[in-house]
C-alpha cells in the first residue's frame, strides 16, 4: 500500500490554482493544501538546511478532509501553513491569462475551532443518479488506516483535475497515461474532451498496448490509427508500449504467476496515471482500475499469460478456469504496482459513466440502462474498484451491471488482490462536492 511521501518542489505545470476547481466544495481546503506544497518547495530552494515537512504532516491534513467537514479539514491545513502569509498562483492549461499574486484563503476563528466530534456526518451521497445510503457500501469504513477514495458526481474536466490535486502535488518524473482506446466510435471510450486537461497539465504520454484477439487494435498500425481516431492524438503524445516487444516484470507474490509481462516501453516512464471507463465485462465481471492495468499493459504474450492464468504465452485468448484467471488478472498488477515503487508511482481514476455491461472492448457494447454515477479517485486500486461495485450495487438501477458481476464471480479479482497484498477492499470514502 502506498505511504504518503514527504513534500517536494514541483513544476508550475503542476501548482494548483483555484479557478481549477471553482464548481468543488472543496477548493478552499486544496487551495491551501496546493499553498502548503508551494511555499515547501520554495523554502527547499532558499535554504538546504531546513528540514522537509514530515510525511505524516500531508497524510493528516488529507485525511482531515471529509463529505461534511470541510471546516475541520481547513483548520487543520491552517494549523500546517501557520507560518504562511502567500502564495503565487499559476495560470492552468484552460486558463492563459497571466499568473496573478494571490493570497491563501483565511480560515475564521469559527472554523478554526470546529472539531470533527461537533461536526454532523452525512448519512447519504447524491450521485450523479441518484441519492445512496452510505450505510449501503459494503465496504466503507470510517477506519483512519483505511485508504482513501475521493468522489464526486461532477463528471467533467475539472473534476478529474480536483481529484488528482487532491491526491498529489505531482506525479514523478515523465509521466504514462494509462487508458483504453476502445475497439470503435460506438464504445464508451473516455472521451478527449473530458481527460485532455488534466493529461496537459500533467505533460502526459497516453500509453496502451495492443489487442491479443484480433479486432481493429491488433498491430501496431491499427492500434495508432485506433488513438487517432478517438481524438487522442490531438491531446497528447501517444506511446504503444509493446511497439518495440515486451519485457518481465518479476512477481513473488503469486499464486498464479511469477511475473508479468508487459510492454518494453514501461521503462521509459517514471510513474503511471491510470485512467479507467468503469463497467461491465464479459470475461472479467468488470473492468476497472485493476482490468485496466493487468490486461491493459500486458503485452500481447501477456494478454495470454494472464488469462491462461500463467499456463501459456500462445494461443487464443481464452481461459477454462473462472476463479484463476481473476487471480492472475490481480497478480499481473501486483507485479507492475511492484516495479513503480510499490505502487507509491502510480495513481488511479475511474469515471462511473456509461456504465454498460460489456466493456469498451466490444465493438457494439450493450447500451446503460442505468445512470451515470461520477469520478473516484485513489492511490489504492482494489479500494477504488470496491468502491466503484458497492456505487453499482447501491444504486437503484444497477440490476443489469450487478448480473453480469455476479455471472462471472468478479468479486473474486478484489479478494484475490486484497489477499496478495496490492490494496484494500475497505476504504474510507471523502466526498468532495457542495
Amino acid at each position: 500500500m502506498r505511504k504518503p511521501e514527504e513534500d517536494k518542489p514541483v513544476t508550475p505545470s503542476q501548482k494548483l490554482t483555484l479557478p481549477i476547481i471553482k464548481s468543488i466544495k472543496a477548493r478552499r481546503v486544496l487551495a491551501l493544501l496546493a499553498a502548503v506544497v508551494l511555499l515547501s518547495g520554495c523554502a527547499a530552494a532558499r535554504s538546504e538546511k531546513t528540514p522537509p515537512a514530515p510525511a505524516e504532516a500531508t497524510e493528516h491534513t488529507t485525511a482531515a478532509v471529509s463529505d461534511a467537514s470541510v471546516e475541520s479539514a481547513a483548520a487543520e491545513t491552517e494549523r500546517t501553513t501557520a507560518a504562511v502569509s502567500e502564495a503565487p498562483a499559476e495560470p492552468t492549461a484552460s486558463n492563459t491569462a497571466p499568473a496573478q499574486e494571490t493570497q491563501p484563503p483565511t480560515v475564521p476563528a469559527t472554523q478554526a475551532s470546529t472539531t470533527e466530534e461537533e461536526v454532523t456526518r452525512p448519512t447519504e451521497l447524491q450521485t450523479n443518479g441518484a441519492r445512496i445510503a452510505l450505510s449501503e457500501l459494503a465496504h466503507r469504513t470510517e477506519d483512519a488506516d483505511a485508504p482513501v477514495v475521493y468522489f464526486t458526481r461532477e463528471i467533467s474536466a475539472d473534476a478529474l483535475l480536483a481529484l488528482y490535486y487532491i491526491l498529489t502535488p505531482g506525479l514523478p518524473g515523465r509521466v504514462a497515461v494509462k487508458l483504453t482506446t476502445g475497439e470503435s466510435q460506438l464504445t464508451n471510450f473516455l472521451k478527449p474532451e473530458l481527460i485532455g486537461p488534466l493529461v496537459q497539465m500533467i505533460d502526459g504520454t497516453i500509453v496502451e498496448c495492443m489487442t491479443a484477439y484480433g479486432g481493429v487494435r491488433s498491430t501496431a498500425a491499427l492500434s495508432k490509427q485506433a488513438a487517432k481516431d478517438r481524438g487522442y492524438t490531438e491531446i497528447a503524445a501517444f506511446d504503444l508500449l509493446d511497439e518495440d516487444g515486451d519485457t518481465e516484470l518479476p512477481l513473488s507474490a503469486g499464486t498464479r504467476l511469477d511475473k508479468a509481462i508487459v510492454g518494453s516501453h514501461i521503462k521509459n516512464y517514471d510513474s503511471i496515471l491510470v485512467l479507467s471507463h468503469f463497467k461491465g465485462h464479459p470475461m472479467a465481471g468488470f473492468g476497472g482500475a485493476i482490468k485496466n492495468v493487468g490486461i491493459g499493459m500486458s503485452s500481447k504474450k501477456g494478454k495470454i499469460y494472464v488469462h491462461s492464468a500463467g499456463t501459456r504465452t500462445t494461443g487464443i485468448v481464452l481461459h477454462y478456469d473462472q476463479n484463476a484467471w481473476l487471480e492472475a488478472l490481480a497478480e499481473a498488477v501486483k507485479a507492475v504496482s511492484d516495479y513503480e515503487n510499490d505502487g507509491a508511482n502510480m495513481l488511479y481514476i475511474s469515471v462511473m459513466n456509461r456504465l454498460s455491461v460489456d466493456c469498451d472492448c466490444m465493438a457494439l457494447p450493450i447500451a446503460p440502462d442505468m445512470h451515470d454515477i461520477g469520478v473516484l479517485a485513489s492511490f489504492d486500486p482494489v479500494a477504488l474498484d470496491q468502491a466503484c461495485v458497492d456505487l453499482v450495487y447501491a444504486a437503484p438501477d444497477g440490476g443489469s451491471l450487478i448480473s453480469r458481476m455476479e455471472s462471472l464471480n468478479g468479486a473474486h479479482v478484489l479478494e484475490h488482490a486484497e489477499k496478495i497484498g496490492l490494496g484494500s477492499r475497505s476504504y474510507r470514502l471523502v466526498c468532495i462536492d457542495e
